[in-house]
């Protein structure tokens, strides 16, 4: 598939198709990983930290209350 490149300011843009990023399950502010070797440019999407990902999710119905052990360990003033 040959594609433009179109200019955005100062830079270049490149359009992906919708059924490549389907494809590539990537959409609007995905982060992509680019890459140049031997005069050839890769990409490629960008594995999101599975902390960055566990964070996202937390939200108020499922946030856990502090939970009291009933003890102190060390001189910790509660």
């Amino acid at each position: 598939m040959t594609v433009s490149l179109k200019k955005w300011g100062n830079s270049l843009a490149l359009r992906i198709p919708k059924d490549i990023a389907n494809t590539l399950d990537i959409d609007n502010n995905s982060l992509i990983e680019l890459d140049i070797k031997n005069g050839v440019l890769t990409m490629r999407p960008k594995k999101s930290n599975l902390l960055e990902t566990l964070v996202s999710q937390i939200n108020s119905e499922n946030l856990h209350k502090e939970v009291d052990t009933g003890r102190s360990v060390g001189n910790e003033e509660w």
